[in-house]
């Protein structure tokens, strides 16, 4: 009789997730109140300590609990006919000594099994028929007494009779995260379940006793009966759409659905229902409105019939909410088919997630704290149950229909884990599920601006034209390669559309920095997702980078021609900062695309990291002003310069100003190179100096000085190239942007011959055409010089002097020679030509 007690007791604490605790050592008493089944009033903890499944010490309550015998449960699927889990509560000492607090087993032996977040189901879906019955339920009754509870075991109710759903057991309502912590723990039960749901087809056994002992055998308590049930139905049962459309007849009888695989929602409660009888779970259906197939947005449900059955099961004293019809699949009404998907978010579903697409005829159904009246379930967003397997949460607006403010509407969600959103804007529609896709790969709306910060997703909303339009919001786990999937719907009523200019597509979902940005190595940027005002036509985009990365951007205009838009944009890669500078020539909205990759990884292709939106209003920057043609990658110094062993930059960023029309740009050549500059324009000038002429470089010991000299207003690429490796190409370095508000001609320089080495410096003329004529004052220093000469018509030797320069004054002629600079070193005495000067003419009388 005591060892019975306490195989009783054991049970009890497996069955039941109460946790116990005391202080006094408890007598046990049992009464053995019907076959089967034993009243544990109080148990005998001292008794208990060896029991396994205590271990982790948590302080509460002791509940005297009424369990059934698992032996006998195992020998006849079927309990004892009703049996009400009422839960009596035992009376305790408060101080609880340490060493006789006993941990919490759960009722389900909570499996532990960690995994990722099952998959994101997709969206909710159907339901919505004639529901084939009703049943009624009672109002809350008064609780009951413990000793009305103690007096006798009511039989189980059964369709029709009455049932309270009110929690049995004190305390707060268990979750279904308390009950198992994802879908994996099941993995051993659904496999099982489907392979012997298939191999029950396959010998056509249609009798549901037989189907569920099949289905259940292995399972290990009651969860995992029910769980197996669930499977089964979701993996053979599809919903009959050809007999909600009437195209067919319904079929009723639990057996014909089974043959058939096919019935609508009530048939699955039903079989739901029967299939759980079999194994001793109370289980009802409960009838009511469901934002499935049918239901048409923004409709009043007030004395319209409901449309849905679902199930609610009591497990553990608490009743739960399931829906088989939902779990199975979706149907696709513009076919007029029903697409198998497994969704197991309909499975035990929290009655907060519940209510949100399941509005009960009975109140108590909703199983909440704080009932919603039918009014509030209208207004409800619609939210799919990959909403919730995202672990997204609504920030606002808390109601489905929206209407806009000076034609804006604000959308916005908050999400845990990293995700990637997109949208749609349609014309509105009466039906929510009207066959329009669940599945986005990318975003082609450009009626409204996406933003994702670190926590959060704001859509900007402007309607192009004043009516009602349904706006679906797609998302997906940041890191998978899916396709985006519906997660909730909103109805926006635009009675006047703002007044816009075009907004750009944005393939790339949403605006500001990509939620992989830092992955990608973008550390940050000032600008933020909302819309960048452009002044005066210019804007510059800093963004920080967490290591060295190369960088491509993209702007797109309406408007704008490509080949035009490339020279709206000059980049400058440094080590932790890329600096984009943009040119608007045309007001409106731009898109300003950013694009990465590793600096050293030239194999891997570039990556999206940020798109922003800039608006230009006021003033904007003419065509002849835009950066020159063929403009590298690499802008001013940066990367590529320092990795080079180029250094100490007099110019620091891309663009340079000159307003006298020249400029020196200096900087250091450790290593060495060989250097090779080149200035070029827009090719819509014939020159009648080449703008090679325009350019003089200086080296001495390891400086460089580049000196420009601009023939005319404008803007110039100057290119700065280097031989890496002797003997091979030039590789370029970086490119400079000059430009010219000079409104005097530059005159050019001398032109250079191949003998003007390192070391030599040109002090004067710095200037490649002469006055016929004059005297001009030649200083030039040639390190290891024998003889240094200007040769025009005549001959001029120039001498050195004590600072080691070679000088003289020179008469440039008449203009009919030009004047060579020669020098002849060491050994020979022959003369190398250096430069040569050019004569202007001389203007001829007439």
């Amino acid at each position: 009789h005591h060892a019975y007690s306490i195989m009783a007791a054991k049970v009890a604490m497996q069955k039941f997730s109460f946790p116990f605790s005391c202080a006094a050592r408890l007598s046990l008493q049992d009464e053995v109140t019907q076959k089967g089944c034993v009243q544990a009033k109080a148990l005998d903890l001292h008794n208990l300590q060896e029991n396994p499944v205590l271990t982790e010490p948590s302080s509460v309550a002791v509940i005297g609990a009424l369990v059934h015998d698992e032996n006998q449960a195992q020998e006849s699927p079927k309990p004892p006919p009703g049996v009400d889990m009422a839960v009596a509560q035992v009376p305790v000492c408060a101080e609880a000594s340490q060493s006789a607090v006993l941990s919490r087993q759960s009722v389900f032996e909570k499996l532990t099994v960690e995994s990722e977040d099952q998959r994101p189901a997709a969206k909710r879906q159907l339901s919505s028929e004639s529901a084939a019955r009703t049943i009624t339920v009672v109002k809350k009754s008064a609780v009951r007494t413990e000793a009305e509870e103690q007096r006798h075991l009511k039989p189980k109710a059964h369709l029709g009779q009455k049932v309270s759903p009110c929690p049995v057991a004190a305390g707060k309502r268990r979750r279904r995260k308390d009950l198992f912590t994802n879908s994996e723990v099941f993995h051993r039960v659904d496999s099982h379940v489907i392979r012997a749901g298939a191999e029950l087809k396959e010998k056509c056994v249609y009798d549901v006793k037989t189907i569920v002992k099949s289905i259940t055998q292995g399972a290990r308590n009651e969860l995992e009966r029910l769980r197996a049930i669930w499977v089964w139905l979701c993996h053979n049962i599809e919903y009959d759409v050809s007999g909600y459309l009437g195209h067919s007849e319904k079929l009723s009888s639990p057996e014909e659905m089974i043959a058939a695989g096919r019935g609508v929602c009530c048939g699955y409660s039903n079989l739901c229902t029967e299939m759980c009888r079999e194994v001793g779970i109370e289980c009802q259906e409960v009838p009511g409105h469901s934002k499935g197939i049918g239901y048409r947005q923004g409709q009043s449900l007030k004395n319209v019939k409901s449309d849905h059955l679902w199930n609610a099961v009591l497990m553990g004293g608490q009743w739960f909410l399931l829906d088989a019809c939902w779990g199975a699949g979706r149907v696709d009404m513009e076919h007029e088919s029903f697409v198998k998907r497994f969704d197991d978010f309909y499975f035990l579903t929290d009655p907060e997630e519940f209510i949100d697409s399941h509005f009960p005829d009975e109140e108590k159904w909703q199983l909440l704290d704080m009932p919603i009246t039918l009014e509030e379930f209208e207004r409800r967003v619609f939210k799919t149950s990959a909403f919730f397997t995202m672990g997204l949460r609504l920030i606002h607006p808390q109601h489905s229909h929206i209407v806009t403010d000076d034609g804006e509407a604000n959308v916005s969600l908050g999400f845990s884990r990293p995700a990637t959103f997109t949208y749609e804007i349609t014309q509105h529609q009466d039906l929510l599920h009207c066959g329009a896709s669940e599945q986005k790969e990318s975003s082609n709306s450009s009626n409204g601006l996406l933003t994702v910060s670190h926590r959060s997703m704001k859509l900007q909303l402007l309607p192009p034209a004043s009516g009602v339009y349904d706006v679906k919001v797609f998302a997906r786990p940041e890191t998978a390669t899916t396709p985006l999937i519906w997660v909730c719907s909103f109805r926006v009523e635009c009675p006047t559309p703002r007044a816009m200019e075009e907004i750009p597509d944005n393939p790339f979902l949403s605006w500001g920095l990509q939620p992989v940005a830092g992955s990608l190595g973008v550390a940050g940027s000032i600008q933020g997702s909302e819309v960048a005002e452009v002044k005066e036509g210019v804007f510059e985009l800093a963004l920080k980078t967490s290591r060295p990365l190369m960088v491509l951007c993209e702007l797109v205009h309406p408007e704008l021609e490509a080949a035009v838009a490339k020279r709206c944009l000059a980049t400058q890669i440094q080590k932790d900062v890329l600096t984009c500078h943009v040119l608007c020539p045309m007001r409106g909205f731009y898109r300003l695309s950013v694009f990465v990759r590793d600096y050293e990884k030239t194999e891997i292709k570039f990556q999206n990291a940020a798109n922003f939106l800039l608006h230009c209003k006021g003033k904007v920057v003419s065509l002849d002003e835009l950066f020159p043609p063929n403009l590298g990658s690499a802008c001013g110094p940066g990367t590529r310069t320092s990795e080079a062993g180029l250094s100490k930059f007099s110019h620091t960023t891309a663009l340079v100003n000159t307003q006298q029309g020249k400029c020196n740009i200096t900087f250091h050549n450790q290593q060495d190179l060989e250097l090779h500059t080149v200035l070029s324009r827009e090719e819509n000038k014939t020159a009648a100096i080449p703008l090679t002429r325009h350019l003089f470089c200086t080296y001495t010991d390891s400086k460089v000085t580049v000196s420009v000299s601009l023939p005319d207003p404008g803007v110039y690429r100057l290119a700065l190239y280097a031989r890496l490796t002797p003997g091979g190409d030039f590789n370029p370095m970086c490119d400079f942007v000059l430009r010219n508000s000079c409104d005097q001609p530059g005159p050019p320089f001398p032109c250079v011959y191949s003998a003007w080495r390192k070391g030599y410096v040109l002090f004067e003329p710095r200037v490649g055409l002469l006055e016929p004529l004059s005297w001009v004052r030649f200083r030039v220093r040639i390190p290891g010089a024998q003889r240094v000469s200007v040769v025009g018509e005549t001959r001029t030797d120039l001498k050195l002097n004590k600072s080691r320069v070679w000088e003289g004054e020179v008469f440039s002629g008449n203009g009919l020679q030009q004047l060579k600079l020669a020098a002849s070193s060491g050994e020979s005495s022959d003369m190398a030509v250096l430069m040569t000067f050019d004569i202007n003419q001389l203007e001829r009388e007439v």
